[in-house]
C-alpha cells in the first residue's frame, strides 16, 4: 500500500473515532461507486470529483452552495493548496476566484507560469459559515480527497498557502512562520510552505517572503 493510501485509513480511522467520541455512531453517506482510475489524469479527477460531487459526510454540506473541487492542469508539476473556499469561491465552484485568488494569479504570473498550467485545490471542498477557519473533524473528513488529488497529479512541487495547508499536509503544529522558507519532503515530494495570499492582502509587507518561496519553487522546477 502506498503512502498516501496508509494515510486515508489513518485519517478516516481519526474521523470515526472522533465521531464516536461524540456519540455519532451511523455517518450519512452518499451511495457512489469507488472511483475508477484511467490511464488520463483528467479523467481520474473528473471520476473523484464525481464521486465525492454529492458528498455529505460532514454538516457543511447543508450550508454550502456549491462544492469546490478543485482546478487546473491535471499534469501540474506545481499544485497550489490552499486552506477552504470563501463567498466567491462557495457561489462559482472555483477555487481562489475572489481578491485572494486574484493576488495567487498575480503570484503565479510572476513565476512565469499561467495559471491553467498549475493545479489549485483546498484542504476543504466546502465553505466553512462566515469563512471560519476549519475545524480538525472537517480536515480528517476531507483529507482523503485531496490526497487522492495529489496522487493522481503527482506534481513535482506542492505549495501549501497557509497555516492550515502546510500543518494539514506535513502533520505538524509548527507556525507556518516557521514552515515557510524552505522545502519539506513529504510522500516522496517536496512541500513549500508559504504565507496565504489573504494574509498577504493585510500583511502586504510579507509579500517578499512569498516571492523568496516562490523563487525556490521556480529553482526547484528549472524555471
Amino acid at each position: 500500500m502506498s503512502a498516501s493510501g496508509q494515510e486515508l485509513i489513518q485519517a478516516l480511522r481519526q474521523f470515526l473515532e472522533t465521531e464516536r467520541s461524540f456519540g455519532i455512531t451511523e455517518i450519512p453517506c452518499p451511495s457512489v461507486k469507488p472511483a475508477v482510475f484511467s490511464s488520463s489524469k483528467k479523467e481520474a479527477l473528473l471520476a473523484l470529483e464525481k464521486e465525492f460531487k454529492n458528498c455529505m459526510l460532514c454538516a457543511l454540506s447543508g450550508t454550502r452552495t456549491r462544492l469546490v473541487f478543485g482546478s487546473g492542469s491535471p499534469d501540474a508539476e506545481l499544485m497550489f493548496v490552499g486552506e477552504a473556499p470563501g463567498y466567491e469561491e462557495d457561489l462559482e465552484g472555483l477555487p481562489f476566484v475572489g481578491a485572494a485568488g486574484q493576488l495567487l494569479t498575480k503570484i503565479i504570473q510572476a513565476m512565469k507560469l499561467k495559471r491553467e498550467e498549475v493545479y489549485i485545490a483546498n484542504c476543504l471542498k466546502c465553505r466553512p459559515p462566515n469563512n471560519r477557519g476549519p475545524l480538525p473533524t472537517e480536515i480528517v473528513t476531507c483529507k482523503p480527497i485531496l490526497l487522492r488529488q495529489i496522487e493522481i497529479i503527482q506534481p513535482k512541487v506542492v505549495c501549501a498557502l497557509g497555516k492550515f495547508a502546510a500543518q494539514t499536509l506535513l502533520q505538524t503544529e509548527t507556525p507556518i512562520s516557521r514552515l515557510r522558507g524552505r522545502f519539506h519532503e513529504w510522500n516522496g515530494l517536496k512541500v513549500m510552505p508559504t504565507f496565504h495570499p489573504a494574509y498577504l492582502l493585510r500583511n502586504p509587507a510579507d509579500k517578499k517572503l512569498v516571492w523568496e518561496d516562490a523563487q525556490q519553487i521556480m529553482k526547484e522546477l528549472g524555471i
